[in-house]
C-alpha cells in the first residue's frame, strides 16, 4: 500500500525547520523503500534484520542527539521523528534505536568515564558496536528498586550475579549497561559480551516484538573490574533518567504505530465496497475513523510540546509519563479499531495492523506500564506516592 505524505490534520508540518523536516523525510523515504516492504516477513520469521544497522548509522540514526564523538548533533523533536517514521515500520525497528540512543549511549554519555565514552560512543555511532540495557528482571519489572543483581565489591573491581529478562538486543551487543545493587547503592557497569560468566540467551516463544531481539541476561560471577563501572552514576534516580529518554521515543513512537494503522483501515474503507457502497460512506466507519485521526492528532500535539521541554531542561518525569502513557493506549485502540474495519484482512501479515496490534501489547507494558504512568502523573499532581506503601 502507498503511504500517505503524512497525517497531519492540524498542519504540524508548519512547526518543523527545514532541516527537521528533511531529517524526518529521509527516514520516512528509507523506511517505505527498505525496511517496510519486508517488514512482516521479519516478523513472521522472527528476524531482526541486523544487516540494516549500517544503514542507521549513515542515517544518524546512532546517537541521534550527540554533538561529539561522531554524532549528529541533532534535537528532540529529530529524535521523536525519527522513532516516529521507523515504527511506523515496526515497533522492533524503533526499539533498536531507542535502546542505542536513550538506554545505552545516553548513560554512557551522561554517567560514564571519558575513557568510556571515547572507546564505546564513535563506535556505536558507527554501527560497529552495538549495546543493550540490562534493568528488568524476572520478578523485578516495574519496581527496579527491587531488583535481586548483586554487584559486591573484589579488591580491584566487583563481582556480579544475577539475571536480567526481557532485554532488547541482547544477543547481538557486544556490551550490556547493567544495573545491580551493591553496598553503595544501585550502581551501573558496562559489561562486555566476552566477559566469563556473561550469557545472553533468547526468549523464547515471542509473539509480539517478533521482528526484534529479545534476551535473557544471565551474570554467573562476572567479574569486572573497576574501569566498568559508570562512575556518575548514583542510584535509582540514574536509572529513571535513562527510562524518561526512552519513554519520550516511545511515546514518539506510537504515533508511527497508529499512523500505519490508520492508513491501512482508511485506505481499505475507501475500497470495500459493502451493500452498494464504500465502508467509508457508512456512518459508523466514519465514526471510527474521525476517533482514530483525533486521537492521532492530539499525541502529536503532546508530542511536539515535549520535545520542546525536553531541549530546555524542563519535561518533569510526570510529562513524559503522560506521553507514553497515552499515545500507548491511544495506538493500541487504534490497532484494534483499524483491525476491527479491515475484517477478516485484519488478521493477516499482507496488513500491518495485526504485527502493529501484537507489537503495541508489548509497548504498552514496557518502559513502565500504563498503570505506573498513571500513578507517575497522579503522584505529580496529588504530592502523594501511590507506588508504594499500603
Amino acid at each position: 500500500m502507498k503511504r500517505s505524505q503524512s497525517v497531519d490534520y492540524y498542519d504540524c508540518e508548519e512547526l518543523l525547520t527545514p532541516a527537521e523536516r528533511r531529517f524526518r523525510n529521509t527516514i520516512r523515504e528509507w523506511v517505505d523503500r527498505i525496511y517496510a516492504p519486508r517488514a512482516s516477513a521479519w516478523f513472521e520469521a522472527g528476524i531482526f534484520p541486523a544487516d540494516l544497522i549500517p544503514d542507521m548509522a549513515r542515517l544518524g540514526l546512532l546517537g541521534i542527539k550527540l554533538g561529539d564523538y561522531g554524532g549528529p548533533g541533532l534535537n528532540s523533536l529529530c529524535y521523536g521523528l525519527a522513532c516516529q517514521e521507523l515504527e511506523r515500520g515496526d515497533s522492533g525497528l524503533r526499539s533498536f534505536v531507542s535502546v542505542m540512543n536513550s538506554l545505552v549511549i545516553y548513560p554512557i554519555l551522561t554517567f560514564g568515564s571519558e575513557e568510556q565514552r571515547d572507546r564505546w560512543l564513535p563506535a556505536m555511532v558507527r554501527g560497529e558496536k552495538v549495546g543493550c540495557f540490562g534493568l528488568t528482571e524476572p520478578e523485578a519489572g516495574s519496581d527496579p528498586g527491587s531488583m535481586k543483581t548483586v554487584a559486591t565489591r573484589t579488591g580491584d573491581g566487583y563481582r556480579i550475579n544475577g539475571r536480567k529478562m526481557w532485554i532488547t538486543n541482547g544477543e547481538i551487543a557486544h556490551v550490556a549497561v547493567i544495573w545491580a545493587r551493591s553496598e553503595e547503592g544501585i550502581k551501573g557497569f558496562l559489561v562486555e559480551k566476552d566477559t566469563p560468566g556473561f550469557t545472553a540467551r533468547p526468549v523464547q516463544g515471542k509473539l509480539s516484538m517478533r521482528a526484534s531481539v529479545t534476551s535473557a541476561l544471565i551474570l554467573d560471577n562476572v567479574v569486572v573490574p573497576d574501569a566498568s563501572l559508570l562512575p556518575g552514576a548514583h542510584g535509582l534516580k540514574s536509572v529513571l533518567m535513562c527510562l524518561n529518554q526512552a519513554r519520550f521515543g516511545v511515546a514518539w513512537g506510537a504515533l508511527g504505530a497508529a499512523v500505519a494503522c490508520y492508513e491501512a483501515a482508511l485506505d481499505h474503507a475507501k475500497k470495500r465496497i459493502q451493500f452498494g457502497k464504500p465502508l467509508a460512506a457508512r456512518q459508523l466507519i466514519q465514526d471510527k475513523l474521525v476517533s482514530m485521526v483525533s486521537e492521532i492528532t492530539k499525541g502529536q500535539l503532546l508530542c511536539l510540546r515535549l520535545a520542546k521541554l525536553m531541549d530546555r531542561g524542563r519535561a518533569r518525569p510526570g510529562q513524559v509519563s503522560m506521553a507514553k502513557m497515552n499515545n500507548v493506549a491511544t495506538a493500541l485502540k487504534i490497532a484494534r479499531t483499524a483491525r476491527d474495519i479491515l475484517g477478516a484482512r485484519g488478521i493477516g501479515l499482507q496488513y500491518p495492523v495485526i504485527r502493529h496490534m501484537l507489537n503495541l501489547e508489548s509497548v504498552y507494558t514496557y518502559e513502565g506500564t500504563h498503570t505506573v504512568h498513571t500513578l507517575i502523573i497522579g503522584r505529580d499532581i496529588t504530592g502523594h506516592n501511590a507506588l508504594v506503601g499500603g
